[in-house]
């Protein structure tokens, strides 16, 4: 399949695709996610329920797949390799005996039972139920006036959720995932996000590229190679070595951050489905510590005690000037094979509002990351905008380079075809 262009909308939480599922079609919009495998879509419009989504009541921005209104859909059989993915399952007679198959019936591959209702679970502790459904998928090629079918496309439709309110379409390393059952697990993929500013905008958009285009050498691109957990070998990671406050020597970071551990624990997950980086203790409050050292402004505790973020300053904005502009240091993450990467300005500390008596309050938009097992930190997709970044699939290793993506959304036509 050639390469394939779709525009990315850029949303409070994240970054919105539209996809186009059904006989007729339907466009459902969902968030982009690195970090996982399932491409899931709400389906029914009146019968779709998010549990602890009260913040989303009144910010739905999409709306929900209706099964009943394509003459292309049918229910996933429980042979499937998708519904033995999506279940889990170590087995893979499971799935079929769940369905209710008689264990003779599959021996025999006689049994052609439904894939059962699934639950899915992701790492902030959201959960998503439903059935695993096939349909045609429509994609824009290269030229956006041009589209091409994919039919029998694996996804879930699903009718209850805990806090997922808006589906998601996912870009892992499984079988599951969008990338690898349109056949590019073997290619890469590449996105520039959006700066913050543009959010909930539909006349700018920018593009996720899959393909051969998406990983041709071009620019200025630094490549980290990409590191494969063993107990999460779908996921994205790279090796962190060290961070950089502005002109200051780097910050040596802990093992964990560049490289595994024997359980397999440890780096830095590359996740489009966090939204701020998050960085592990002790190593979070000593950052904290040489950034407090090199800012002189003001602090903003009452911003900090209502945010949550750790950070915040009262930064001087006289009247007519670009509440933009700052003194505030950058920061250089450094990661393997001696890749550096500036954050670009605004991805690091963020006006949290309009200025007020020639002051704007900024923030640290970084957080600490919790205990467990896991990725030791997550680079998030707030530190990811103006960055175009380049999965490179194929070579086995991930690419930076600072970007205007405004101007690349413009150079592919999508500044006003957000709604596509």
């Amino acid at each position: 399949m050639q390469a394939i262009v779709e525009p990315l909308r850029e949303d409070r939480d994240g970054y919105l695709i539209s996809l186009n599922i059904g006989t007729p079609s339907q466009v459902i919009q969902v968030y982009l996610d690195t970090g996982s495998d399932l491409t899931w879509v709400p389906c029914g419009n009146l019968s779709f329920d998010c549990m602890d989504c009260d913040d989303y009541k009144n910010n739905k921005p999409n709306a929900a797949f209706s099964p009943s209104y394509s003459s292309s859909t049918l229910r996933d059989s429980c042979f499937s390799r998708f519904c033995i993915d999506v279940h889990s399952s170590d087995n893979p007679y499971d799935p079929c005996i769940i369905a209710g198959c008689s264990l003779s019936n599959i021996l025999k591959d006689t049994c052609a039972w439904p894939c059962p209702s699934f639950a899915y679970t992701y790492g902030a502790g959201g959960i998503v139920a439903g059935t695993l459904t096939r349909d045609t998928l429509r994609v824009h090629s290269t030229n956006p006036n041009v589209t091409r079918e994919v039919p029998k496309f694996a996804f879930g439709c699903v009718g209850s959720t805990y806090r997922e309110p808006i589906g998601l379409v996912g870009f892992g390393r499984g079988s599951l995932s969008l990338p690898s059952q349109l056949g590019f697990l073997q290619k890469g993929f590449s996105h520039c996000f959006l700066a913050f500013k543009y959010a909930n905008n539909p006349n700018m958009s920018s593009p996720l590229v899959i393909g051969d285009v998406a990983i041709a050498p071009r620019g200025d691109l630094q490549f980290t190679p990409m590191l494969k957990s063993p107990i999460y070998p779908n996921y994205y990671y790279i090796g962190l070595e060290g961070i950089a406050v502005g002109n200051a020597s780097v910050t040596t970071v802990p093992n964990n951050l560049r490289e595994f551990d024997s359980q397999g624990n440890g780096c830095l997950l590359i996740d489009s489905g966090t939204t701020y980086t998050h960085l592990p203790e002790p190593f979070y409050s000593q950052l904290l510590s040489i950034l407090e050292s090199a800012i002189s402004y003001p602090r903003a505790k009452e911003v900090e005690a209502r945010s949550g973020f750790d950070l915040c300053y009262k930064v001087p904005c006289p009247s007519n000037t670009n509440p933009m502009n700052d003194d505030l240091p950058t920061i250089t993450f450094h990661f393997l094979n001696n890749v550096s990467l500036v954050l670009p300005h605004g991805n690091s500390f963020y006006a949290m509002g309009a200025p007020i008596d020639s002051s704007v309050v900024k923030c640290l938009l970084f957080q600490s990351m919790d205990d467990g097992d896991g990725p030791a930190g997550v680079f998030g997709s707030f530190q990811q905008q103006n960055v175009e970044v380049v999965y490179d699939l194929e070579n086995g290793r991930v690419g930076f380079q600072p970007m205007d993506c405004a101007l690349a959304a413009s150079a592919k036509g999508l500044l006003h075809n957000g709604k596509n």
